[in-house]
């Protein structure tokens, strides 16, 4: 079984006692394929980050990595911003440290200037050490433990549903059925002229619904009652819509990811029919 792929949210510490193993840094990019996480100290702020768009980002990453369930050993700077992630209250110092989020298990307590912290604790997957450097026992546990940990929690419903190319699956053969149905055929032969270019808006509509996001922010922005205004729709119409995307959703995807899309069509349906009877 090949080794997970290991990311470190800073270099790692210098000292080859430890037994480190090699890790990539971070990034959108990388965290899709992460195995593993050493959210490292590295001295940064967590209780305040006004001023520190750097540190906004990075705590969006550690969010989005234990959305996935991606196992994290944090330490130190990063213990803090870690249980920050988690909800646990953060507390300024040198460097920040957080008291245990809830739920946590406390396997150590510290005495620091006459009040005791939490040294050591876990929760689901998250390891963390409130010291600057973890003792070498904690990181060879949490190594061993890394090839029993692989299964993943999709972090948004996008990933749920298999992201964008079977977004685009269901959405091109909802459209050949729509374009040959008796009631919705006219309706979008009547409004659509370039049905390339269509099919690429409306999955960005979805997969921004769906949680997507790329560099720039969500690719869809715009209203969806707007953007249907005008076009004659009734109850008929859209609960035709709903049958045969229904019908498209179960054709390619499993039936938890084909019942979650539906279900999101289902919400947008009741939307536009409520604002179909306002007008």
């Amino acid at each position: 079984m090949a080794s997970p792929l290991l990311l470190t949210t800073a270099p790692l510490p210098d000292s080859p006692q430890m037994g480190w193993p090699e890790a990539a840094p971070l990034s959108a990019d990388t965290l899709a394929g992460a195995g593993g996480l050493f959210a490292a100290h590295d001295g940064g702020p967590a209780a305040d980050l006004r001023e520190r768009p750097d540190r906004w980002a990075l705590l969006q990453l550690l969010s989005g990595a234990l959305r996935r369930g991606v196992p994290v050993l944090a330490w130190g700077s990063g213990a803090a911003l870690t249980g920050r992630a988690l909800g646990a209250r953060v507390h300024a110092g040198q460097p920040d440290w957080a008291g245990p989020p809830a739920g946590a298990t406390v396997h150590a307590w510290a005495e620091v200037t006459g009040s005791l912290r939490a040294l050591h604790w876990e929760l689901d997957r998250v390891t963390a050490w409130a010291g600057p450097q973890p003792p070498p026992t904690l990181l060879r546990a949490f190594l061993a433990r890394l090839d029993t940990q692989r299964s993943r929690r999709p972090a948004t419903p996008l990933e749920a549903v298999g992201g964008e190319a079977a977004l685009h699956i269901v959405l091109t053969d909802f459209y050949a059925r729509a374009a040959l149905d008796p009631l919705l055929g006219p309706v979008f032969a009547a409004h659509v002229r370039d049905w390339p270019a269509h099919l690429e808006h409306v999955a960005a509509f979805w997969a921004t619904v769906l949680g997507g996001a790329g560099p720039d922010g969500p690719p869809w922005r715009g209203n969806l009652n707007t953007v249907h205004a005008g076009l004659g729709i009734r109850g008929e119409h859209l609960a035709r819509w709903l049958a045969l995307f229904g019908q498209a959703a179960r054709a390619h995807l499993p039936p938890e990811a084909a019942a979650l899309l539906t279900a999101r069509a289902g919400a947008m349906g009741a939307r536009l029919g409520a604002a179909g009877r306002r007008s």
